[in-house]
């Protein structure tokens, strides 16, 4: 019977270029499910070779015991989770399947598994330098790319749907950083996400890394006014220091459109008045009791309209103006709202459009 010969392993640079060209079926990050947690590669499925506790147990063993003791356990276990991961996730996969692997420092865990995929049969790569290097080039990305391209931001007070305006646009073939999307978090004091947590800082910076790098220089980037801060998340200095240096459109909406929006968009506060009376506390050092008290009392009364009202002219809208004021940015437009119902949303997406050039 003729040997079956084993199949290649490729070491290549963390090169976002390079890897869009080279179409893996999988990227594979074979780190534990916190490493995982606090950032991965986008698109990259978590298949750990030591999952957190089996971790600790070997480090426990390499500082009490010996290297020799560690090296051995280590192994039974990483042969152990592999053959798993062959059982369950892996099992389909045939023999034209081309995964990319990377660990912490693409050493022991990476090439554990990839020597596996070779005796199968498998072409598989592995990151040279691991999720390390890789790192490092999201950084270097993330310090220069800003400046390779012409923001444009969208400006406008608390309730004029710029989210959703942007996010019609980048349906309509513009180019639109969702920062808000991208840090699962609306921006504002009542901007977290029912349910759903804020990703890392790390997990945050490889998103926007992939997506400023699907963008073309050559037509403009839209994206919504932030502060450099969005919940939990800071913005990257570089890109901040392009959104400060910006073109802008502005958008102007009546208050009652802006506060019937608002209820739509924010149902999931609403339907939970006491949690919406915690969130409020953290404006409790900038107003006055009466102030609260007059929130408070529309809250339980179900007296939506009054409040968001209230909360508009009170709290956001000098906020925003305030925040304008310190932003000199050079307008180039200004768009009018009037229902900001979907069709008046659609209607000022295209008119966006129309700066694509």
């Amino acid at each position: 019977m003729a040997q079956q010969m084993t199949a290649p392993i490729t070491r290549i640079a963390p090169d976002f270029a390079l890897l869009k060209k080279t179409g893996f079926d999988n990227i594979i990050d074979v780190r534990s499910a916190s490493e995982f947690l606090d950032d991965h590669m986008p698109g990259a499925i978590n298949l750990p070779v030591l999952d957190d506790a089996q971790r600790a147990e070997i480090g426990t063993i390499y500082k009490q015991i010996n290297p020799f003791e560690a090296k051995r356990s280590g192994a039974a276990l990483v042969a152990q989770n592999i053959a798993v991961h062959l059982q369950t996730d892996l099992a389909k996969k045939d023999r034209d399947w081309r995964p990319l692997i990377y660990c912490w420092r693409g050493g022991q865990r990476s090439g554990a598994m990839a020597k596996i995929f070779s005796d199968i049969g498998w072409h598989s790569a592995v990151i040279e330098g691991g999720y390390k290097s890789y790192r490092k080039a999201v950084l270097d990305d993330l310090d220069h790319l800003p400046a390779k391209f012409r923001l444009i931001v969208l400006s406008g007070p608390t309730g004029t749907a710029k989210t959703h305006i942007l996010r019609a646009a980048a349906q309509n073939g513009l180019q639109v950083l969702d920062l808000e999307g991208l840090a699962n978090h609306r921006g504002s004091l009542l901007g977290s996400e029912p349910g759903s947590p804020q990703p890392a800082q790390r997990l945050f910076e490889s998103r926007l890394c992939a997506a400023l790098q699907n963008f073309s220089p050559d037509r403009p980037v839209f994206i919504e006014a932030e502060s450099n801060k969005i919940g939990q998340i800071h913005v990257p200095s570089a890109l901040w220091a392009s959104m400060r240096q910006a073109s802008r459109v502005s958008l102007t909406a009546p208050i009652d459109a802006r506060t019937a929006f608002l209820q739509r968009d924010y149902r999931h506060i609403i339907e939970q008045p006491e949690h919406l009376i915690k969130l409020l506390e953290g404006l409790r050092q900038r107003y006055s009791t009466a102030t609260f008290d007059v929130w408070e009392s529309a809250i339980k009364a179900g007296d939506w309209r009054g409040f968001v009202h209230n909360l508009l002219e009170t709290h956001y809208d000098p906020a925003y103006a305030r925040s304008s004021a310190s932003r000199p940015l050079i307008e180039i437009q200004t768009l009018r709202a009037t229902t900001l119902d979907d069709n008046d949303i659609g209607r000022l997406a295209k008119a966006l459009g129309a700066l694509d050039r």
